[in-house]
């Protein structure tokens, strides 16, 4: 596949490390700042939605380590067992930035209905875009019929790396939503809002390296679909 790959596969993937470290120390920085309120990450986010007026979302632990997540065909907000149960600036963070997509969801902001409509079609891409490609290699990139099965396979990956780029924006404005919240509603102090901002900054980080690493690979994958139609 050549050096310029490796070599690209090699700086995603330090950035990706860093960016996970970081994120993994922030949290447990940030898991010691013991909340003044004394509320549990299943409390805030109960609080958040019942603020924002959302009766039909509930609140519910599962098991794993950043498993959070908001699951807009069943509408829960889905805690990890930690921040479910924990009150600290890390729990508080995670579980308003979860609302901040429930609440994306309940008013229909636009980048949140376009990933989910993305959706089934990156579940696709990201399963047969690299057979794909390594198919058209395979049978030869300058032959008519390699090249096509090459460029099916960088179509994939070029909507697998949409995806991603649209994922920021709803991440960010999550983030946004969470924190503004956490700050009118006096739900923490100082200290404890400039954790959780902190936190959630390294958290959109790795969005960020991904959707940076997904564009490399897809120039580079462009470049020899390119080079190969010349040949």
């Amino acid at each position: 596949m050549g050096l310029g790959y490796y070599m690209i596969i090699g700086v995603i993937t330090l950035a990706s490390w860093l960016v996970s470290n970081t994120l993994k120390r922030k949290f447990k920085k940030y898991s010691q700042i013991q909340l003044r309120n004394g509320m549990s990450g299943a409390e805030i986010a109960s609080k958040m939605l019942a603020d924002h007026g959302i009766s039909d979302v509930q609140v519910i632990s599962t098991p794993g380590r950043l498993t959070d997540h908001y699951n807009p065909q069943n509408k829960t907000v889905n805690l990890s067992e930690a921040v479910y149960n924990q009150r600290n600036a890390a729990a508080a963070a995670v579980a308003a930035h979860e609302v901040g997509h429930a609440v994306q969801h309940a008013k229909a902001y636009k980048w949140l209905t376009m990933r989910s409509n993305l959706v089934p079609m990156v579940n696709i891409s990201s399963q047969f875009s690299q057979y794909l490609i390594i198919g058209g290699l395979v049978l030869g990139a300058t032959s008519s019929f390699g090249y096509w099965i090459l460029a099916a396979g960088v179509a994939l990956m070029a909507m697998a790396t949409l995806f991603s780029f649209i994922t920021l924006p709803v991440e960010y404005d999550a983030s946004n939503r969470a924190l503004a919240w956490l700050e009118n509603k006096h739900i923490v102090t100082r200290e404890e809002l400039a954790g959780s901002r902190d936190a959630l900054k390294w958290a959109a980080r790795t969005y960020l390296v991904a959707a940076l690493g997904s564009l490399a690979m897809l120039a580079y994958w462009v470049m020899k679909l390119m080079a190969a139609s010349r040949d």
